[in-house]
């Protein structure tokens, strides 16, 4: 990812309606966005709002995209925070060599990128000792869809695909499925619908019909299949 990136689509837009889809993400993960955070792809900064409590010490966004970074910084002064938080153009590449942090995220993001391995191991380097990489992707590749072309998407991740590109210098934490009856509607659109994206009421439908199931179902099923998969790794404190 380099400050060269372009972004083209309403997709973000669409995906800035699923307050339900990161309201419950958040609820998995809050525990480990602590410290000083990094937001790898920060997009419009739907997910910094949303992940962004309080309790922070900084966050930094970095987003490749020049136009969406300035709109990322527009949505950044209209949300106030008591976390300093500044947006970068750019990717790993941009930071400091002795930047380090207690939580980098990737966001669906990781899916946007081709050497995946090279980034989680550039990731890895600006962890801090006890510090967490914490990446959520699109799940299963059967469900590698004209959708997923037209996002830039090189690959969808099982839960042992996604754990073979982190650096086994870094100690598992979780790795889990979300959204399972997402599914559904994922495998309607790889085999009928065929769409590039889904409109507005699409992604109303799916954040406000089809995510409360999940939050329900997941547990149900031990979180061992869904639309998303999640991956938690520590850098072991020496």
């Amino acid at each position: 990812m380099s400050s060269d990136y372009t972004y083209s689509g309403t997709e973000l837009d669409n995906a800035a309606l699923a307050v339900n889809w990161k309201a419950y993400f958040r609820s998995r993960l809050k525990r480990y966005i602590r410290g000083d955070v990094l937001e790898v792809g920060a997009g419009l900064g739907g997910t910094t709002v949303q992940l962004r409590d309080g309790t922070q010490s900084s966050w930094l966004c970095l987003e490749p995209d020049a136009t969406l970074a300035d709109r990322l910084e527009a949505t950044l002064r209209e949300t106030s925070s008591t976390v300093p938080t500044r947006a970068v153009i750019g990717g790993l590449d941009v930071l400091e060599d002795n930047a380090r942090f207690d939580c980098i995220l990737y966001i669906d993001v990781l899916e946007h990128i081709e050497n995946d391995v090279g980034e989680l191991q550039h990731a890895a380097q600006h962890l801090a000792a006890g510090g967490v990489l914490v990446v959520l992707c699109p799940a299963f590749q059967v469900l590698f869809s004209e959708m997923d072309h037209a996002l830039g998407h090189f690959r969808r991740y099982t839960k042992p695909t996604l754990a073979a590109v982190f650096p086994p210098s870094l100690r598992r934490v979780e790795l889990f499925y979300l959204d399972s009856l997402g599914m559904i509607a994922s495998l309607t659109n790889r085999y009928f619908l065929r769409q590039n994206a889904p409109n507005a009421g699409q992604v109303r439908f799916w954040d406000s019909k089809i995510i409360p199931v999940s939050r329900v179902l997941d547990p149900l099923l031990l979180h061992s299949i869904g639309r998303s998969v999640v991956a938690v790794y520590e850098k072991p404190v020496v």
